[in-house]
């Protein structure tokens, strides 16, 4: 059977790197996950850190996850370009197995700013998204893949998700990060069953898993009602290791199982040991499961061939409304105000469908993106 290997999202966090240091003692991190493109917050690469990137990389057990690329941005920038150039050198320096991106484009004016937000699923965001995905294998040379957004605006949304992904990875035959943490926030917020949810993923793509935990958020509209929050920043609810005890064995080309929480989460001796109770949880529960055997021909999740790319293309009409919802969602007084301006700006009556969005799902993107819209923490 494939192996499966255990791992960790490991940055350089004091915090996180306290509460994992036991857990590398005792040599039971199989494999890491390294936010490659958060580098610009870091002036120098501790010798040690990159002596434990280069050990994992020999092994082919490293794996990169972006952060800051803004797959679906209409507009072209030359930031976008400067992470390509970076990713192409970061990529010479260490082996990674495979890069990984998030879904969505980024809310803030700023490069290193603003938080991951969907967009509307069209023939047109679709060809960006799948010419974005071939600039970055062009830079990597190596599997290339997407993370499942945990935010949507509608169950419409939630329910197209999947089938999108896997239209937008087809031509660099690409894989999924499938963020269990992620689907359980659609669960909570969309209440649909899990087992519904899952069908609309085409898992023959998933080629690493993601848990992690996160928060609740109180709703100003309904105060009985919450929203479930990817904010990485406590312990994995057993609910997430449910489902992957469940979506494990679907997953035939499954290779990575990673454990994620942000230093903010584990500033005590007891959240940073309940991390690691966590990792020791999520490798038992991997290492008491088997996945199919493989298909007749094993994926090895690199393109089967690719066209010539020329000048990226650009949208510049999608630009005009991102930079119009951005504004909207970091700057609007309340939800009234907020609702007010979509209707008065370019989404309205567009593939955006704004019109649909559930109102406490726009309350929880403005939520988010003045939260980030200085930068991350």
């Amino acid at each position: 059977m494939p192996k499966i290997y255990s791992s960790i999202a490991c940055n350089l966090d004091n915090h996180l790197l306290s509460a994992a240091l036991p857990l590398f003692a005792e040599e039971s991190v199989e494999a890491i996950e390294w936010s490659f493109d958060t580098l610009y917050k870091q002036r120098n690469i501790p010798d040690w850190f990159i002596e434990l990137l280069t050990a994992f990389g020999q092994e082919n057990r490293l794996v990169g996850h972006g952060v800051y690329f803004s797959l679906f941005s209409g507009k072209w920038t030359p930031e976008q370009e400067a992470w390509l150039q970076q990713l192409e050198k970061v990529s010479g320096h260490f082996q990674f197995d495979h890069i990984s991106e998030h879904f969505g484009f980024m809310t803030g004016a700023n490069f290193h700013a603003g938080a991951p937000i969907g967009i509307p699923f069209t023939r047109r965001t679709l060809q960006l998204g799948q010419d974005r995905l071939q600039r970055i294998f062009q830079a990597c040379r190596c599997p290339v893949g997407l993370e499942n957004l945990a935010f949507a605006y509608s169950l419409d949304e939630v329910k197209a998700h999947g089938q999108f992904l896997d239209e937008l990875l087809e031509p660099v035959n690409g894989f999924i990060i499938l963020d269990l943490h992620n689907l359980y926030c659609q669960l909570q917020n969309f209440t649909i069953p899990f087992e519904a949810l899952l069908e609309l993923y085409p898992l023959h793509r998933v080629r690493e898993i993601h848990i992690s935990g996160g928060s609740w958020e109180d709703s100003a509209l309904h105060p009985r009602q919450k929203i479930r929050r990817d904010t990485h920043d406590d312990a994995v609810p057993d609910e997430v290791f449910q489902m992957l005890s469940a979506v494990v064995p679907r997953c035939p080309h499954l290779k990575f199982v990673v454990l994620e929480q942000l230093g903010i989460g584990l500033h005590t001796p007891a959240s940073q040991e309940a991390f690691r109770e966590d990792f020791r949880k999520l490798k038992r529960t991997v290492q008491s499961l088997s996945t199919p055997p493989p298909e007749t021909v094993a994926n090895d999740f690199l393109p089967k061939e690719l066209c010539p790319l020329g000048p990226a293309p650009e949208d510049l009409s999608l630009h005009r409304q991102q930079q119009q919802l951005s504004r909207i969602l970091e700057t609007a007084p309340d939800l009234s105000a907020a609702r007010e301006e979509l209707q008065s700006s370019d989404l309205a009556g567009s593939a955006w469908k704004v019109e649909e969005w559930e109102p406490a799902m726009l309350e929880t993107a403005m939520q988010i993106a003045q939260k980030w819209k200085n930068g991350f923490a």
